[in-house]
């Protein structure tokens, strides 16, 4: 999980793929509100978040590599922000609580984990009545770069995965010319 299979994300060739910060007004994310990043990396998108939801709010991270882990906990320290709990662990064991997230958000790892269907389940314990689910991912197409084509999920996949989870969604669109976006809620 966010391993990217040895694929190492540059931040810059990130963003000319699809415009992060649309994504997280996507969902509404603002001030005080809780943001849930399961594969989190190295944190790209929790940084991001827990400027949005600022001191008031609180962003709560994971991923399996605790190298990435460590990592993100820098950056944060480094750009001050205190408002991030990133641990490491898995997608499958973890719940960091129940009805409480605004957002549970996974970008472009919702293929490593080993059992999604348990993630999903674990991201509607987590989100409040009122929260959304989002998942960013590559697009199911042969590229020259990203993960290999067979692991990847098609948009069709992975929306009958966060059904089979008992959420409904609400949007499955295109983010760019590589990525789609799906968003869902309880």
């Amino acid at each position: 999980m966010g391993c990217h299979h040895g694929f190492s994300l540059d931040d810059s060739v990130r963003r000319s793929w699809y415009d992060p910060e649309f994504i997280l007004q996507n969902a509404s994310l603002k001030s005080s509100m809780t943001f849930v990043d399961v594969g989190c990396g190295d944190g790209f998108f929790s940084l991001l978040a827990a400027k949005l939801v600022g001191p008031t709010g609180n962003v709560y991270a994971v991923d399996a590599n605790t190298g990435s882990v460590e990592k993100l906990k820098q950056k944060a320290a480094d750009q001050g922000l205190q408002n991030i709990s990133a641990v490491a662990g898995t997608g499958e064991e973890t719940v960091f609580c129940s009805g409480c997230a605004d957002v549970v958000f996974y970008s472009m790892v919702l293929h490593d984990f080993k059992d999604p269907s348990k993630v999903l389940l674990n991201a509607r314990q987590m989100l409040k009545p009122t929260g959304l689910l989002l998942n960013l991912d590559w697009k199911k197409k042969q590229m020259a770069f990203g993960p290999p084509l067979h692991i990847r999920f098609s948009d069709e996949y992975a929306s009958s995965l966060i059904k089979q989870a008992g959420l409904i969604i609400n949007e499955s669109k295109e983010v760019g010319e590589h990525h789609y976006l799906i968003t869902a809620k309880v």
